[in-house]
């Protein structure tokens, strides 16, 4: 792809101001988000969650903490079920959403305007958060509310879902119809395709295509049926399973929450919990900056300056049991009907426009200084400065919450109250859970992070914290506020028609 030089000012008069807008970018621009976060999770996934938490703390010692700190942060309160710093970690990160949600409200162009607002890289911009990560941070909160019992809260976090979606469906319309009249007004192509080199593959393939768009999940909107019909909420709840089958089609487990729904809420509470299962497994994908080189025309020369994208590398499928096994009760299917992968590889396909956009006017710029640098200087050490620096300075955002699974299964069972246990097949064989299961309704949460099972349930926190061992019982703990009365590898499976 050659691109024209467009039209800008010179800004760009030699070393100086190079060395200025290094200094101004500060260490955000060589910041490797990937690799502090690989050694985060690693540390979780060897059962050291507080060495992980520790870990975050230290890299996020210097400045202001971020919204992305905060969403690390809640993830890793949750796996010790520790839910109310969880909650704090997550509630501060929500407050930053909600003023970006205001800002939007307020001034959509503002916000949209930001396509051609960065010079040094993408890394110097606030991190605002990806689409998906916004509408899991209430779905999380839900979940922490759910692991003690607290079913009216849930509620809460569960409204604000559904007007995070609308916010956002709304804010990307204004964003898209930006971006394309910035490329045509500067004759730019924002195609990812054109891009010599890039992996189209990863972010443009049936899987990720299916997809409505990034940031609404089939789970999403079950877990709100679910939270409706616990609190008699029938319509409510019928409306929740209804969008989860039209996100994740021809499913018949979602298919059959919304067939009895009628029959489970005249049911009379006879002894029995209606157990909705939460499994999940891996962790969101990463990005990566990858180096292009592109051509830029500037009289009878072509210069070659260096532009970074993101890119979503391949990762090995996260491993997801297919059944649990309940001592003396039928196996519980477990059937995986949101990937967050998935929705990560969506997201960057729909943010790439403006990637592309804004890569182009910052790399246009360092074409334009360097051109103007050989120009003045006969030495051509100015020129060589620029483009050296413009390679240093030059890195595509890898920031994400790497700490989101990269699978959400459900199974879901009436199975009488009282003790069980609970036995699913782990990558390290054969784990067992014992649970004390109470009231019509509740919801317990497995997940498997490599060698580790974390267990999230209201009748307590388990062994270590929320750790769970082969045959570990999980110990006593109170359920608060809610008014219901409280073996092998499965395939992947893609999340939704349009």
């Amino acid at each position: 792809m050659i691109v024209p030089l467009l039209p800008l000012p010179v800004f760009i008069r030699g070393t100086a101001e190079l060395l200025l807008a290094l200094t101004l970018c500060g260490c955000a621009t060589f910041r490797s988000y990937d690799a502090e976060m690989n050694n985060t999770i690693s540390l979780a996934a060897g059962g050291n969650v507080d060495g992980a938490i520790n870990l975050l703390e230290r890299t996020n010692r210097h400045g202001k903490k971020d919204l992305l700190y905060y969403f690390e942060l809640g993830e890793l309160e949750r796996l010790r079920n520790r839910y109310d710093e969880s909650r704090k970690a997550w509630m501060e990160a929500d407050a930053r959403v909600r003023a970006w949600e205001s800002a939007a409200a307020a001034n959509p162009e503002k916000l949209v305007g930001s396509v051609t607002s960065v010079f040094i890289n993408d890394k110097a911009r606030p991190y605002q958060g990806h689409d998906y990560e916004k509408v899991m941070l209430t779905t999380r909160l839900a979940l922490d509310h759910l692991a003690r019992g607290d079913f009216d809260t849930a509620r809460v976090d569960i409204k604000r879902t559904h007007e995070r979606e609308a916010m956002i469906a709304a804010l990307r319309d204004k964003e898209v119809r930006k971006t394309e009249e910035e490329a045509q007004k500067r004759g730019v192509q924002t195609s990812f395709k054109e891009l010599n080199g890039y992996p189209v593959q990863s972010i443009d393939n049936p899987e990720v295509n299916a997809l409505r768009n990034s940031y609404q999940s089939a789970f999403s909107h079950y877990l709100a049926g679910f939270v409706y019909e616990a609190l008699g909420e029938p319509s409510l709840a019928a409306a929740g399973y209804r969008q989860a089958i039209e996100l994740q089609p021809n499913q018949p487990l979602l298919e059959q929450a919304l067939a009895g729904l009628e029959a489970r809420t005249d049911a009379r509470n006879e002894g029995y919990t209606d157990v909705l299962f939460v499994v999940e497994s891996g962790t969101a994908p990463a990005r990566r900056s990858q180096q292009f080189n592109l051509p830029f025309p500037q009289g009878n020369r072509l210069l070659i300056v260096p532009v970074s994208f993101p890119v979503i590398v391949p990762a090995q499928p996260s491993f997801m049991p297919a059944q649990l096994q309940i001592e003396g009760e039928n196996p519980v299917d477990v059937v995986a009907i949101t990937s967050i992968d998935l929705m990560a590889r969506k997201a960057l396909q729909e943010e790439m426009p403006g990637i592309v956009l804004r890569g182009i006017i910052r790399s246009t710029a360092k074409a334009v200084a360097q051109n103007q640098a050989g120009m003045h200087d006969d030495s051509g050490l100015a020129a060589l400065a620029i483009a050296i620096g413009s390679i240093i300075t030059e890195s595509a955002d890898e920031r994400g919450w790497r700490s989101l699974p990269a699978q959400i299964a459900i199974g879901r069972a009436r199975i009488p109250s009282g003790e069980h246990t609970i036995t699913l097949q782990t990558p390290e064989g054969v784990r067992s859970v014992q649970l004390n299961l109470s009231g019509r309704y509740t919801v317990v949460g497995l997940r498997l992070l490599r060698s580790e099972l974390f267990v999230q349930s209201p009748e307590g926190a388990g062994l270590g914290g929320g750790r769970q061992s082969t045959d570990a019982r999980a110990a006593p703990a109170p359920s608060t506020g809610g008014r219901p009365e409280a073996l092998e590898q499965q395939p992947r499976t893609m999340e939704t028609s349009k």
